[in-house]
């Protein structure tokens, strides 16, 4: 297996994070992570990233592993004065993440790109990697419930992803563009890999960004490989609503469920080995296939996870 290749990881999310972080051992700062910022928000007069920062946070060394999100050690005795305050703290913001979006928030309103804070904040942390927005365009997942439309935010956070998911949106999308980093990036690829992350909250807002989709069947028309890693074991969801949203978007909750999603975009799929009875009905979607085990246990399993992806991207 080659160590020295570039490639490129569409993710969000905390599957997202882990395979970045696997690939990461493999490959240093030959991995470059676009990474879906359609969950952003603004708290508190901050913009957060979750998806950025989880990302940057796991590939820094500096994630809560016991969470999935946030900072190791974190504290939150500035949430604790905001709540006495009166100020909502349903989206809990940790005292040393808070520096993050402080220093995003003012460098924005001082008029410096998405792209560029983003790469100083990783540059600071240490991180081997590339981290790049999806665009520098602001876009907002929106999703209609029984109740309604909602932020994305606050389906997932405040109501704890409780409601039913009827259709999904991503309002701004019209008007965001790849940046030339990202365009750079899957030009410079010799293997693109799609994240076990939510097909449909994390990965289609990336490839609805205008160039994006285009750049990357650019990619296969070169004869780049393109991956995509199920989320989807033995019908559920690991982390998060993908299983859910599969069934009330009018999907099957499987890994052949997600394939399905990513028909005429990729080229070889990695399913579990608990899911290995889909394998040819995978295949008769026009991909081939790898069944392996895609739960990424602790670092060792998140090198190996990303070294069998490897492995048949790379060395061909």
């Amino acid at each position: 297996m080659s160590s020295n290749g570039q490639v490129v990881l569409l993710a969000g999310g905390v599957g997202g994070a882990r395979l970045a972080h696997g690939l990461q051992a493999h490959l240093g700062p030959g991995l470059t992570v676009i990474v879906n910022t359609a969950d952003d928000v603004e708290r508190h007069g901050l913009l957060v990233s979750p998806d950025h920062d989880t990302v940057m946070y796991t590939l820094a060394g500096i994630d809560n592993r016991e969470w999935g999100w946030g900072l190791a050690g974190e504290t939150f005795a500035a949430a604790d004065m905001l709540g006495r305050y009166g100020e909502e703290t349903w989206f809990r913001l940790g005292d040393r993440d808070l520096a993050t979006h402080i220093v995003r928030t003012a460098r924005l309103r001082r008029g410096d790109r998405p792209t560029v804070i983003a790469r100083d904040l990783q540059r600071s942390l240490g991180v081997a990697a590339t981290i790049l927005p999806m665009s520098d365009a602001p876009v907002r997942t929106e999703v209609r419930t029984d109740d309604g439309w909602l932020a994305f935010q606050d389906y997932f956070v405040r109501l704890h992803q409780e409601p039913t998911v009827h259709e999904v949106r991503f309002q701004g999308i019209e008007d965001a563009s790849a940046t030339p980093e990202v365009e750079a990036a899957i030009q410079a690829a010799e293997a693109i890999v799609i994240a076990p992350s939510n097909p449909f909250v994390s990965i289609r807002p990336i490839l609805d960004v205008a160039g994006v989709a285009a750049a990357v069947q650019g990619a296969r028309a070169r004869r780049v490989p393109v991956v995509a890693v199920s989320g989807i074991i033995g019908g559920a969801a690991l982390k998060g609503p993908a299983d859910r949203m599969l069934v009330s978007l009018g999907h099957e909750a499987s890994a052949l469920g997600v394939a399905r999603q990513y028909v005429g975009l990729i080229d070889l799929f990695v399913l579990d080995r608990i899911d290995a009875a889909l394998e040819a009905p995978i295949q008769a979607l026009g991909m081939r296939t790898l069944v392996t085990d895609t739960i990424m246990a602790g670092d060792p399993g998140r090198a190996r996870l990303a070294g069998e992806i490897l492995q048949p991207a790379l060395d061909r």
